[in-house]
């Protein structure tokens, strides 16, 4: 497994506290994020795993506010240690200033829009549907390092969508090209990105097209723009999706050194242990919408409480030893709209452990602390009911479960029919109201 980076430090650069997000739909309410709590520590790469439909990219964009409609973010705080955006925005906002840190939820969108690029960027899943193919690739990457240009050369501007590029400037370059928005400053740097990222004869390579690039150019093309802003935290929305496994090995080789010379903090969003295992100096195991275990890597490969952790592993073929057949997770994930969900523990009725107290929804327990220590319920509230102030870390391993508190006891199991009958018995309760509607309107 991978060892922590060597900048990888104990002053965390972010701190997610209580987020959530929901999509409005025609169908429901769907509950994409909730409640999630996690820190990203200077110079380290925090992984996000989880099945698909667990809530990754959702709390990834939450995080940087990409969300739309019909998503919303409901709730949470984002704490980002910026000394100098603090400093910008305590007179206006001081409630999103604590010491150093800055809730960039609570500050005003136009300057969450100026953190993109300079603060924060991402790499998105499929690069061929995120470039644009009437560009060029170089063109686009210039156009990014152009933009974090001009925010440098003039702050006022990244309030701005334009930085200082108006209708009059559009005008004059329709007519002049030499007036167009890029200049050959950022172009020759755009060239120079493309190099750092490994792309091969990147001069001429910058003048091609996303369509004459391979899918592992491409990924790097994407890294390359989103380096653009020398970003302090970059989100790697699976960077690895549809390549073949020695292109993957290359990707993740390239995301390690940059982030090794750089300093900047990772986020890796990803399905895979073995990328997790690889890359990630810590972890959050998400299950639908929540982190269920969070911790180092010991804490979770080696000593993994959750049981959905457990499956997870257990999934895994062994190199070592191949015989043994491998131990999937029954059922799917579920949908998440909110009348569906209940007050329970999400994973009681796919956990092979479900007890009588898993009828009640968990919080966040800190494993091998007492329960007078442990966090308790609710992102930014101690066990104790009082708001956990920002400046203090989560605790390291943390596991929303109640086999963190006691073993698992077979005299208290759940039926394993007993989520089949609840279903059956929803399903008559909802005949009967349907009943009884009808009578009404007779």
């Amino acid at each position: 497994m991978s060892e922590p980076g060597p900048g990888a430090g104990d002053r965390d650069l972010l701190r997610v506290r209580d987020l959530s997000t929901r999509f409005f739909t025609e169908d429901g309410q769907v509950n994409a994020v909730e409640s999630v709590d996690f820190d990203v520590r200077d110079g380290e790469v925090f992984g996000i795993v989880g099945e698909s439909g667990s809530g990754k990219s959702v709390t990834a964009l939450s995080v940087i506010d990409l969300v739309e409609s019909p998503g919303r973010i409901t709730s949470g705080e984002v704490w980002y240690r910026n000394p100098d955006l603090a400093g910008e925005v305590r007179d206006d906002a001081p409630e999103a200033v604590d010491g150093d840190f800055v809730d960039v939820r609570r500050v005003p969108e136009n300057v969450r829009r100026a953190l993109r690029g300079p603060s924060f960027a991402t790499i998105f899943q499929d690069p061929m549907s995120s470039l644009n193919p009437s560009l060029t690739v170089g063109e686009q990457i210039a156009e990014a390092v152009e933009v974090q240009r001009r925010a440098r050369s003039n702050p006022r501007s990244t309030r701005s969508r334009t930085q200082g590029y108006g209708l009059t400037d559009l005008l004059a370059s329709a007519v002049l090209p030499s007036r167009g928005y890029v200049s050959e400053e950022s172009r020759a740097e755009a060239v120079d990105l493309l190099e750092q990222v490994g792309i091969p004869d990147p001069a001429e390579r910058a003048e091609e097209y996303p369509h004459e690039f391979s899918g592992g150019m491409l990924q790097r093309a994407m890294i390359a723009q989103a380096l653009a802003g020398e970003p302090d935290l970059l989100v790697a929305d699976e960077p690895t999706t549809a390549l073949d496994v020695t292109i993957q090995a290359q990707i993740l080789d390239l995301l390690r050194d940059l982030q090794e010379e750089t300093g900047m903090s990772i986020v890796m969003i990803t399905h895979n242990l073995g990328v997790i295992a690889r890359m990630c100096d810590r972890v959050g195991v998400m299950y639908a919408g929540e982190i269920v275990e969070r911790g180092t890597l010991t804490d979770v490969f080696d000593e993994s409480v959750h049981p959905y952790t457990r499956g997870l592993l257990g999934s895994i073929p062994d190199l070592d030893d191949p015989a043994p057949r491998l131990q999937p997770i029954e059922g799917n994930v579920p949908d998440l709209y909110d009348e569906e969900m209940g007050d329970r523990c999400y994973f009681a009725d796919r956990c092979p452990k479900a007890m009588e107290e898993c009828l009640d929804h968990p919080p966040e327990f800190e494993v091998g602390a007492t329960p007078e220590e442990s966090r308790g319920g609710g992102g930014e509230t101690a066990a104790s009911g009082e708001p956990r102030d920002v400046k203090t870390p989560a605790g390291e391993h943390g596991v929303r479960c109640v086999l963190a508190r006691h073993e698992y006891d077979p005299s208290r199991a759940l039926p394993d029919d007993y989520f089949e009958r609840e279903g059956d018995r929803d399903e008559s309760g909802r005949g009967s109201d349907r009943e009884e509607e009808v009578s009404a309107d007779d």
